[in-house]
């Protein structure tokens, strides 16, 4: 007779590796300054220069999408966003976005840019960070994800120095991104970039661009939020 392997049912569960999840303020986006829970996910394949959640590269733990959303449910939020790390490096990232969202939970992604984004779920706001040479990634962007941006989606520019700004410029008018998404941001990099620079230029050039200084560094220093 002949003998087959059983698998676990855990094992036949979707997984995926969590570095962390916690409830703060959200730093960043258009929901800035609301009660945030954020689940970040470990691994990236990019390396911004910048990069404040570098411990996001490697270890984590590994559960199961039920135990993800139980967790979450723990806060009661109203607002969750899942973070990275580079949310969309793991392939059952997807099918979180679309739990979260049928949990009723308001979604939002923070994702590099690098990978292709049009599974995401249409409830889901993507917060695409287009790079830019400043942060040594530029070859990474996927261009090809902006022609899906639609008005709930947010296009974000992580500014190094003047060169940054006038690149990201000269990408805000060649695509039309603020007729294309519903929030374009500028953000200088943190100790590379004064924001009142980046203020005045965006002021000197009238841009239909929204300037996102980090709440969360500003209040508690860290790259966390908590």
């Amino acid at each position: 007779m002949a003998c087959f392997a059983v698998t676990p049912v855990a094992d036949m569960q979707e997984t995926l590796r969590i570095t962390e999840i916690f409830h703060s303020l959200q730093g960043e986006t258009r929901t800035a300054g609301l009660p945030t829970v954020f689940v970040r996910l470990t691994g990236c394949p990019l390396r911004c220069h910048y990069c404040d959640t570098a411990y996001a590269f490697s270890g984590g733990e590994i559960l199961s999408l039920s135990a993800i959303l139980e967790r979450v449910a723990g806060y009661k939020p109203r607002y969750v966003c899942v973070t990275g790390g580079e949310p969309l490096a793991q392939p059952n990232g997807i099918a979180l976005l679309r739990r979260l969202c049928d949990a009723g939970y308001e979604v939002s992604l923070e994702t590099s840019g690098a990978f292709d984004v049009s599974a995401v779920d249409g409830r889901v706001s993507r917060v695409l960070d287009l790079k830019t040479p400043g942060s040594g990634e530029v070859a990474r962007n996927r261009y090809e994800n902006l022609a899906l941006l639609t008005r709930n989606d947010q296009v974000k520019f992580v500014l190094c120095s003047r060169q940054d700004y006038d690149w990201a410029v000269s990408k805000l008018i060649e695509y039309r991104l603020d007729e294309r998404a519903g929030e374009v941001l500028f953000s200088p990099s943190h100790g590379q970039l004064d924001g009142r620079e980046l203020a005045d230029w965006i002021v000197a050039d009238n841009l239909p661009v929204r300037l996102q200084l980090q709440l969360h560094k500003i209040l508690w220093n860290d790259a966390q939020g908590r």
